[in-house]
Order: structure tokens, then C-alpha cells, then sequence
């Protein structure tokens, strides 16, 4: 009799990995494929599914191994899902009395509730093992009869990523879900500590994955139902592969068109493939070969795809202070380069943009550096650039890094939040304006979150939180075409605009007509032409998006 085992996710996020609802980690798929190897059948629920019914660990469903993994070490804002708490860690390792159980992830580097709090390692009560290490590694060598622990290699994880593809077919959201492929671990500046925060220098050098070995997996993917990939596990992408060393390796083309041709081969009819980490020193460094690897993407990738620039902070002693990669001008340039190739729309959306990330909380921060973070986003409004979306975080520094040790948490508390208000209202909204014009359409868009509004996103790197004036269930796809902008959400009306059916409070959302027009716009309905329509409602923008 085939023994069942269940893993939980709780979800992870790391500086190169995120695995929070619709994304789907890579650790979650290689585990499964070692409990397989050992003769498991590996069954899966998220911890917000065990939060809603307790009886998944509490009966006898959960089976003869629970094997979870969890942690954040980048903590952010999540609307997919909530990951786990170390209390509710706790609480399921003590549930679980009677089957094998074992837990992994980044938890092990330790736990904060948020940012602005020391992250601490501390004994996670109830589970018989803590997987050190590659958590799949680890796990194969205690079902083996040997050590939780073990390094990462992929001559061994990665049959298990193919083998355990299917797992993605029980998640909650399937097939809504985004794949988190994994192309190497480990960061090129681990010889020189890293930047003072990132736990990715933990991993060592960077190890690369090979072409065949993720093409394999997506194949396997693909013929589980996947259709959404990101290319998201390693700390800056164009240095896959690269030619040579250093901290700053030169892009090495060819291997990043065989990645793309590899995913795009063994996933024909996808519909995603977004990136995430670049690193802005890369192309500050390497402008030329960067812009060229920036071709590639944009050439493989689907449009809508963002950046992401660890940039931290526009102060350059700050800079100096936490051995950061980049300059405020290196950044910059790296923003115009990214617009350059990227800045081109497809169907109205741009295809590739940066994303900033600021981190608060850093050695060396004043007064005086929010003052430079401030002018940086104003020189980049001001150059007439585009940035996708900027992200602001709290310092959680962890125990090994040289931010535990060093760092100004609570220092400027006051200053961060004034900081987080500009951004949000004086370079977010006008930013939003630029990049989704209204008549923006975006397609494939899921919703999340059923109201009114309901809210939804579309499946990919970073996507803009669209709010529609309408009820609408959870899980529903619809295109949606932009008609107005928050400080960090667009609003949206379905697409096409269906003029005849849409209540009055979808109506006014319109550009131009507002409450009373459009109560004149529902006295006169049937519309049968755009020209009907223009005489009771005028030119609104919309006008070649409205169906009749």
C-alpha cells in the first residue's frame, strides 16, 4: 500500500524567490518529487487552506509525512495569500503528533512578524526534522536514513523538479497559477559579503542550472497545465551563464536566447514568461552587452514584464556604507537603457520596465537620504522615463548578514513614512497616468478579491492591482481597459465597454461622464450607434473600445 505524505506551503519570499499565491516555489515541486522517489504520494495544501479547515492536519487526511516549508526574508504587501506566521508554525509542528514531519525553507535563516525587526533563529518547536540546506536535498537524505540537511545540487533536484511537476494540480488556483523557475542560486558577490541585508550570498557563488535540465521541467509543467512561467529564481538574470567572473559578470547572449527558445519550445502555447531580478550594476557596467541580453528578453518574453533593480537607496554613502551594487547614476542609467528596449508598447502595455526597490533602515541612512531617494524618483519623472512600480521595505536584517549587526531600524521612523506618503502621491499616481493611459487594455485579468469593486491582476511579474466597479466572482478572467489611476491600482471597466448592459456606477466611471450623464445614458439605452451615443454622452476616450 502506497504510503500518502502532505506538504504545506506557507509560502516563501526571498531576495531570488517568491512562492505566494499565484506563484507556485520550486522547493514545493522538487519535494514532491523526493517523496515520490521514496515511494510517497505526495498530496498539497497552502497554509491558507489549513487556516480555513483545521482538519487537514488535525484528522487522519494529513497521511504518514507532513513535510512544510515556509519563511520570508523579504517580507512584502501579498493579496494572493497570507504566508505563515512563526506562531502558527509552531502550532502545526506541536498538531502534528503522530506522523513523520519535517520543515524547510528559508525559515531556517530566522523570523521577524515584518519589516523594521531583527530577524531571529530560534528552535521551531514539534517538527522531528528541520531541513537544513536545499530543502529537498535535505529531505531525500533523512528519508534515506541520513542527516536533514544537505547543499544544493542540482544533478540530484533536478529530476525531482520534473518528476514532482504535477503538484501544481492541486493547488487552489490551478490553472491560475505562475511557475517560479529556477536558473541558479548564489550570488556573484558573495566573495566580497554581498549587499550589508540579502541572505542570497548564504547560497555561495553562483550555480547555474542547465538548458536541458529547465527545459525538462517545463516540459513536465507544460504537461501538468501550466501555462504561466517566470524565469524569477536567481539574483540577476543576466548573468546566466555568464562569460567570466566577478562581481559585475559580463551577459552571455546565447545562453539567454537558448533559455527562452528552451521554455518557449517545451511550453508552445504559454502565457507568461516574465523575468525578475536584474541587476542595474550589470548594465551600468556592461551597457553595451546588457542591451543587447535586454533584446533577447523583450524578443522571448511575454509583454507587460517588469525588472526588478534591488536599488535600495539614491544616497551614495548609504551606497558605500552596505557594499550595494550600484550608484544613484548607475541606476539611472540603467532605467534609460530598460526604457530604451523596453519602453515600446504592445497592444498598449509597455513590454519590459524597471521596478525600484528602496530598503529603510540601512547603515548610514539620515535625514539626508530620503531628501536623495525623493530627487531621484523626481529626476526620473522629470527625464520622461517609465518605472513600473516602486517598491519601499523595511530592513529586516537577518543573523549572518552585516545589516544584524549594523543598522539605523527606528532610527527615522517619521522620516520613512513622510518618505512612503511622497512617493504614493507625488511620483506613484502620475507614474501610474504614464505607463496605463486611459484606453490601456490589459488582458487575462483574474479576480482575486469579488466586491464591489472586485479587484484582480493579471498573471505575470509585479502586475498593477485593477479595480472594476463591479461584482464579480473570485476567479473570473476578463480583459479590462483603463479608465482612471490610485496611487497604487488602476481602475478598470470590462472590455469590451458594453454600453447597453453596464449599471449606472460602472458608467460614470467613463472619462467624462460622471453621476448624472450617466443617469441620461441609461434613460436613453438602446444605443444603436456611436453616433447615438456621442449625442447624449460626448467624446469620452473610449470611444473605439464601446460595443453596441
Amino acid at each position: 500500500m502506497t504510503s500518502e505524505a502532505l506538504i504545506i506551503d506557507g509560502y516563501v519570499d526571498e531576495p531570488a524567490c517568491l512562492g505566494v499565491p499565484p506563484y507556485v516555489s520550486p522547493y514545493i515541486r522538487e519535494v514532491a518529487g523526493v517523496l515520490l522517489a521514496h515511494g510517497y504520494a505526495p498530496r498539497y495544501a497552502t497554509i491558507d487552506q489549513v487556516r480555513a479547515d483545521p482538519s487537514l492536519i488535525a484528522g487522519h487526511g494529513r497521511g504518514d509525512l507532513v513535510v512544510m516549508i515556509a519563511g520570508l526574508t523579504v517580507p512584502g504587501a501579498y493579496i494572493g495569500g497570507r504566508p505563515a506566521t512563526l506562531t502558527e508554525i509552531q502550532q502545526i509542528g506541536l498538531t502534528l503528533r503522530e506522523p513523520a514531519t519535517a520543515i524547510g525553507g528559508p525559515i531556517n535563516f530566522g523570523y521577524a512578524p515584518g519589516g523594521g525587526e531583527r530577524a531571529i533563529r530560534q528552535a521551531i518547536a514539534g517538527f522531528d526534522a528541520v531541513l537544513r540546506g536545499s530543502p529537498a536535498v535535505a529531505l531525500d537524505s533523512w528519508l534515506s536514513g541520513g542527516e536533514p540537511e544537505g547543499e544544493r545540487d542540482y544533478a540530484l533536484s533536478d529530476p525531482w523538479c520534473a518528476a514532482g511537476a504535477a503538484i501544481i494540480t492541486q493547488h487552489p488556483s490551478f490553472p491560475h497559477v505562475i511557475c517560479e523557475l529556477e536558473t541558479a542560486t548564489g550570488c556573484p558577490r558573495a566573495t566580497v559579503g554581498g549587499c550589508s541585508f540579502c541572505t542570497e550570498p548564504f547560497y555561495g557563488l553562483p550555480r547555474y542550472r542547465s538548458i536541458e535540465e529547465i527545459a525538462d521541467e517545463v516540459a513536465a509543467l507544460h504537461a501538468a497545465g501550466a501555462r504561466h512561467f517566470r524565469l524569477g529564481r536567481q539574483p540577476d538574470l543576466l548573468s546566466y551563464r555568464s562569460a567570466g567572473g566577478g562581481e559585475f559578470p559580463l551577459p552571455r547572449l546565447e545562453a539567454l536566447e537558448d533559455l527562452f527558445s528552451a521554455v518557449r519550445e517545451n511550453a508552445p502555447d504559454l502565457k507568461t514568461l516574465h523575468i525578475d531580478n536584474i541587476n542595474p550594476g550589470t548594465i551600468a557596467r556592461h551597457p553595451d552587452a546588457a542591451r543587447a541580453a535586454l533584446e533577447v528578453i523583450v524578443a522571448g518574453h511575454t509583454p507587460g514584464d517588469t525588472a526588478a533593480f534591488g536599488m535600495e537607496t539614491a544616497d551614495p554613502a548609504v551606497v558605500r556604507a552596505n557594499n550595494l551594487k550600484a550608484m544613484p547614476d548607475d541606476v539611472f542609467r540603467a532605467i534609460e537603457v530598460v526604457n530604451e528596449v523596453g519602453g515600446r508598447r504592445t497592444c498598449g502595455i509597455p513590454e519590459l520596465l524597471p521596478g525600484l526597490n528602496f530598503i529603510i533602515g540601512l547603515a548610514g541612512e539620515t535625514p539626508a537620504t530620503f531628501d536623495a531617494n525623493q530627487a531621484f524618483l523626481r529626476r526620473v519623472l522629470d527625464a520622461g522615463l517609465l518605472v513600473r512600480r516602486v517598491n519601499i521595505r523595511q530592513l529586516m536584517p537577518f543573523e549572518g548578514t552585516a545589516a544584524y549587526e549594523e543598522n539605523t531600524l527606528g532610527k527615522h521612523d517619521a522620516r520613512f513614512r513622510a518618505f512612503k506618503d511622497w512617493v504614493r502621491r507625488e511620483f506613484d499616481e502620475p507614474m501610474l497616468r504614464r505607463v496605463f493611459p486611459v484606453g490601456s487594455i490589459l488582458r487575462g485579468v483574474l479576480i482575486e478579491v469579488s466586491g464591489r469593486p472586485s479587484f484582480g491582476r493579471q498573471m505575470g511579474s509585479y502586475p498593477i492591482l485593477v479595480g472594476i466597479p463591479l461584482e464579480l466572482p473570485v476567479r473570473t478572467v476578463i480583459d479590462a481597459v483603463v479608465v482612471d489611476w490610485g496611487s497604487r491600482s488602476v481602475t478598470a471597466l470590462p472590455y469590451p465597454v458594453e454600453i447597453n448592459t453596464l449599471p449606472p456606477a460602472a458608467l460614470r466611471w467613463i472619462p467624462g461622464i460622471g453621476r448624472k450623464r450617466a443617469a441620461s445614458i441609461v434613460a436613453r439605452r438602446p444605443f444603436s450607434s456611436l453616433g447615438e451615443f456621442r449625442a447624449v454622452a460626448g467624446e469620452t476616450g473610449l470611444d473605439d473600445l464601446i460595443m453596441f
